[in-house]
């Protein structure tokens, strides 16, 4: 015998469940509990006739040798049990310990049992008739709140579409699903509602209410559901006294709250937005206190305004110009601003608001006219769970902050803030491994020198962080030792300080709140430092010696105070002004470098991500921070690509839509500038795939309509990349890689493109000297020609050229060992006369000095001499030639 069974109090997850199992195992029994929820009653009892369930009361067990159990982990009832039995169970809740681990389990974190079971019978390709997809359909909308919680997966979605394509009907689900409560539910839902208590425990809102249910047939989730709209709580939990004891049944709307987890220290289980549990000792008052005891252990603090707030926002007076307001909304970039009178708030004024006003003329007018009135404000220590309610209340997109005490305005909270805190994306994550992979990765030595910078920090009062590429590469399990520092706080006066303490000397930029300071190694005090810092290194297992000094230090540090940037003009260099860590991080290109390690105090190793860098690594995908990111500076564009070929990442869809907008701008950025990018693309390692998207995208023509890639530029490029000078060559110094690269870049062109691509690219005369002349001489290298002839074509071409041309000549074996052989023998000949020998022989000075001693050479290159006797036969005929001329 084979049997299917569920648990008790069956919702349509696990109805649909037994249906969908006997559809794949056609002999094996489907077994309704004795307990079914009164929606799903109802439902089989107009539909019941195209089901072949079996009752639990009518069943006879026999001879079980196979069990299927689905949506749960320990079913009602399995009589006829043996050790010989094979079991198999399905289900979507979380895998409990102390299963059997003989049976074949397949748990999977769907959103409902249901969808499992689909994807076995799509796999059958088997169809269904309309009643079997509604059902299953009511099993998987039941379970994901119509696809709506958090817990549904794509896997579910697709479920749903199948099933809707076999029939199922949206009509029935909606009717089953949404039904009016019975006069048992009502009157239960009634003394439900005259005992909720709303508690704020750790952040959050928490709902508990309990009553009598004595007597109770009908199943009391859908009471759940329906206290839950009528308090506005992120957990539920109802107790309910029943003759077996007392049910709990538990909600969640947040991931802050498992209540899967609370259920199942009370003995019940679920998942984490669902669960239920009964409990047979105590009252209901004993057990609402021990609830409130649980919750305040298991609630982990939600978080709180202070920690995704931005400080120091920009404040505006109400008597100010529709124009002063525009020009600071140009020069900062935010969308609202609080308006403030005697430091107390009376509105908040938004860009949308001020662009409208501009369009209709009222750039005289006083802010006061045009801004959302209301003194509205958070505090640093409500919960996020609190903001959420007022932006959605008052629809105010940027909150303020404010001091309770004082009622001074200290910060300002966005949507954005919110959106990305909810999302799991922002602001500070404190992870263990995460200080643990910081602590491996940096050298000892380098990893104490921080330390010592973040205790000085501290001492400071100032945050102090690694931000940008470091912390990416970190997270990519790819780390450099290139650090980025930000300080929140004075850069300048920190850099002073440890310099005063531990030597060097510092060079600080005041306008730009930049310092570097440069170490002296040989400082004891930094070494002493260094050593309480690290007293042993990991990467040597020895101690810092006084010997060893400082190993492995950098020569330099670059500080920077946070800052914010503006662009006066499109394409123009920023300004700069103090601004905190996170809109210094919201200044930068690519929400993947917005990450930032704090390192001072209790902070170590705390993970700052406030823009979506992380998802956006998770994701594989370079997304630009705002919409105008590529007008403010075009060449962001060229480092998005570098990026996106550097990590095999690719730009997401509406960054390359931004870059196909601003390409036309890349002609007005100074050829210096784009010279700085294309110089730092020269230096990756997949650079040949790097400018091969920028001639996919078009940014190459968009710098020169001139530049060009294809097959042949990818083939030589790679050949640089490989090539080795030959020894022989004698060339001192080594070639400029990146000169040789722009040579064979433009070796094609028609000479007047050439000369137009140095010009657009700002070259130096001595770059263009090189990149112009492969490839543009006036001879021919062929085997015809005489080795006297190709040095007087190949002498004043610039060795690096050579080499350029040398590389362009790849399928031409004879034009290569020309040019090898005039740079390793050919150049280096040199005749034994001279001009102070033929003035020895009584020859006037002039012209003919130069003819003779080259036709001298000539003879020795082209083999018509060999010995110095052979040399002054020739400079004898030749000598007499000129006298005769003379």
């Amino acid at each position: 015998m084979h049997v299917i069974l569920t648990h008790e109090q069956a919702d349509f997850d696990a109805v649909a469940s037994l249906w969908a199992a006997s559809l794949l195992e056609p002999e094996a029994l489907p077994v309704l509990p004795r307990r079914i929820n009164r929606n799903v009653r109802g439902y089989l009892t107009l539909y019941g006739e195209h089901f072949s369930f079996d009752e639990a009361g009518d069943l006879r067990y026999r001879d079980l040798n196979r069990l299927t159990i689905v949506d749960t982990q320990a079913p009602a009832s399995a009589k006829g049990l043996t050790s010989r039995t094979a079991v198999r169970l399905i289900d979507h809740h979380p895998r409990e310990s102390g299963l059997d681990p003989s049976w074949s389990i397949q748990v999977e974190p769907v959103g409902a049992t249901a969808t499992l079971l689909v994807e076995a019978l799509q796999e059958t390709g088997r169809s269904l008739d309309a009643e079997s997809a509604t059902l299953l359909l009511l099993g998987v909308y039941e379970d994901t709140g119509s696809l709506t919680y958090p817990g549904t997966t794509a896997r579910d979605v697709r479920a749903c579409a199948w099933l809707l394509e076999q029939g199922a009907s949206l009509a029935v689900a909606n009717e089953f699903l949404n039904p009016p409560l019975s006069p048992q539910q009502r009157e239960l839902y009634a003394r439900l509602l005259g005992t909720a208590e709303l508690h704020q425990i750790n952040g959050l809102p928490i709902l508990i209410a309990g009553a009598d249910g004595a007597g109770m047939e009908d199943e009391i989730s859908s009471l759940a559901h329906r206290l839950g709209e009528a308090y506005e709580a992120s957990g539920l939990f109802l107790l309910v006294t029943l003759a077996g004891g007392i049910q709990l049944v538990a909600r969640s709307s947040t991931e802050t709250l498992d209540v899967g987890a609370v259920a199942s220290v009370l003995g019940g289980g679920g998942h984490r937005r669902a669960a239920a549990a009964l409990i047979k000792d105590g009252s209901l008052a004993e057990l609402r206190s021990r609830l409130l005891e649980l919750l305040t252990e298991m609630i982990q603090p939600t978080r709180t305004v202070a920690e995704i707030m931005s400080r120091g926002p920009q404040l505006l007076r109400s008597s100010l110009t529709v124009r002063e307001a525009a020009d600071q909304m140009q020069r900062f970039g935010h969308e609202g601003y609080p308006v403030t009178d005697d430091g107390q708030v009376v509105g908040l004024l938004t860009r949308r608001a001020v662009d409208r006003a501009m369009a209709h003329g009222m750039q005289a007018r006083p802010i006061s006219d045009i801004m959302e009135a209301g003194s509205l404000v958070v505090h640093p220590e409500d919960s996020v769970w609190h903001l959420q309610r007022v932006m959605i209340e008052h629809q105010w997109g940027q909150v303020p902050v404010s001091d309770p005490k004082t009622g001074e305005v200290i910060g300002i909270v966005t949507r954005t803030d919110l959106l990305n805190s909810l999302s799991g994306g922002a602001n500070s994550i404190g992870t263990p491994s995460l200080t643990n992979r910081l602590d491996k990765t940096i050298p000892a030595a380098r990893l104490s020198l921080l330390k010592l910078i973040a205790d000085e920090a501290v001492r400071s009062g100032s945050a102090f962080y690694l931000v940008g590429g470091f912390v990416r590469d970190l997270l990519l399990e790819t780390p450099s030792t290139d650090f980025d520092l930000v300080v929140e706080g004075d850069a300048i006066a920190l850099a002073m300080t440890l310099a005063g303490k531990y030597g060097g000397k510092v060079n600080s930029h005041r306008r730009f709140g930049t310092a570097k300071w440069r170490l002296d190694p040989r400082n004891t005090a930094l070494a002493t430092a260094l050593r309480v810092q690290a007293p042993l290194s990991e990467a040597e297992g020895a101690p810092l010696s006084e010997a060893e000094g400082a190993p492995e230090l950098p020569e330099s540090l670059d500080f920077v105070s946070a800052r914010t940037e503006f662009y006066k003009h499109p394409t123009a260099l920023p300004s700069v002004a103090e601004g905190s860590i996170k809109l210094d991080l919201h200044r930068r290109d690519f929400s993947i470098n917005t990450l930032a390690l704090r390192l001072d105090g209790r902070f170590y190793g705390q993970l700052l991500d406030y823009w979506g860098g992380g998802r956006d690594l998770r994701e594989g995908q370079i997304r630009v921070l705002h919409s105008l990111s590529f007008v403010d500076d075009p060449t962001r564009m060229l480092r998005a690509v570098r990026l996106e070929q550097r990590l095999g990442f690719s730009i997401e869809a509406r960054t390359l839509e931004l870059m196909g907008q601003a390409l036309p701008l890349l002609s007005n950025v100074s050829g210096v500038r784009i010279r700085a990018e294309l110089a730092d693309i020269f230096a990756e390692d997949q650079l040949v795939a790097i400018i091969a998207r920028l001639a996919e995208l078009g940014l190459l023509e968009a710098i020169h309509s001139a530049l060009t890639w294809d097959a042949w530029l990818k083939a030589r490029f790679e050949a640089a990349g490989r090539f080795s000078v030959p020894s022989d060559w004698r060339l001192e110094p080594a070639p400029a890689l990146e000169r040789v690269r722009y040579s064979l870049w433009l070796y094609r062109l028609a000479a007047s493109d050439a000369q137009s691509v140095c010009n657009r690219l700002s070259f130096s005369q001595a770059d263009r000297t090189v990149i112009l002349a492969a490839g543009r001489y006036d001879c021919e290298l062929t085997s015809d020609l005489q080795p006297s002839q190709i040095v007087t074509c190949l002498e004043s071409v610039p060795e690096e050229s050579l080499v350029a041309e040398w590389l362009a000549r790849g399928g031409d074996a004879n034009a290569r060992k020309i040019i090898g052989q005039f740079l390793s023998a050919w150049r280096w000949v040199r005749q034994g006369t001279d001009g102070s020998r033929l003035r020895e022989l009584g020859l006037p000075a002039g012209p003919a000095y130069r003819q003779i001693l080259g036709e001298l050479r000539a003879a020795w290159l082209d083999g018509q001499i060999s010995t110095d006797s052979e040399e002054q036969t020739l400079l004898a005929r030749l000598i007499a030639e000129a006298q005769q001329r003379g």
